[in-house]
């Protein structure tokens, strides 16, 4: 019998989870979900890897990390990253991913699914769980940054863990990107805080 898929917020004492469901890459050559945290002049390819693995770590362990972790029974099969945009140096200095809402908004950064995992729902569950967590720790909204894909095509971890718009339409969230600019902008406004 397969497990059952359950969703639910990454807690200090889950970080032997992270590091499984992760693996020896670091979940997508040593991102670790570091990247939009960098520091203006930190360059990607200089702490991917164990420096990478270290930050998250203790992010992880501090309890400073928000996100989301999917699980079937004890596996770990899924993960989340989100949070106030203020949490994301990287994010808050793209010129393509400004949000109009400023500390108010929170962002999704990153999913990560096993291969052997994907196209079974864990993404769309992921999301599900980051609305819910978002709303319940006082967003005004969440957003996102999907990547566009063709028709039928098919992109690696590496190009696709943002996201895709279809991903977000699907979890109630709509398309409010600037005219004129590259990149998506996906949102969900939640009608009130309900900060826990």
């Amino acid at each position: 019998m397969t497990p059952r898929l359950v969703t639910r917020p990454v807690a200090p004492d889950d970080w032997p989870l992270v590091e499984r469901l992760f693996g020896a890459n670091g979940a997508c050559a040593g991102c670790w979900c570091m990247v939009f945290r960098l520091p203006a002049g930190t360059r990607p390819q200089d702490v991917q890897g164990e420096p990478n693995r270290r930050s998250l770590r203790r992010l992880v362990r501090s309890g400073e990390v928000h996100a989301v972790l999917a699980l079937a029974g004890d596996e770990p099969v899924g993960w989340c990253g989100l949070g106030p945009r203020a949490d994301f140096a990287r994010l808050e200095r793209s010129r393509v991913m400004r949000s109009e809402l400023g500390d108010e908004a929170w962002a999704v950064v990153c999913f990560f699914v096993p291969a052997a995992r994907r196209g079974r729902g864990v993404a769309t569950r992921l999301l599900r769980g980051a609305v819910e967590l978002a709303r319940r720790r006082g967003a005004r909204a969440l957003e996102g940054h999907p990547v566009r894909v063709a028709p039928g095509a098919r992109y690696g971890a590496a190009f696709a863990h943002v996201g895709v718009p279809r991903l977000f339409e699907r979890a109630g969230f709509h398309d409010v990107t600037p005219a004129g600019q590259s990149r998506p902008v996906y949102r969900r406004t939640f009608r009130q805080s309900a900060r826990r």
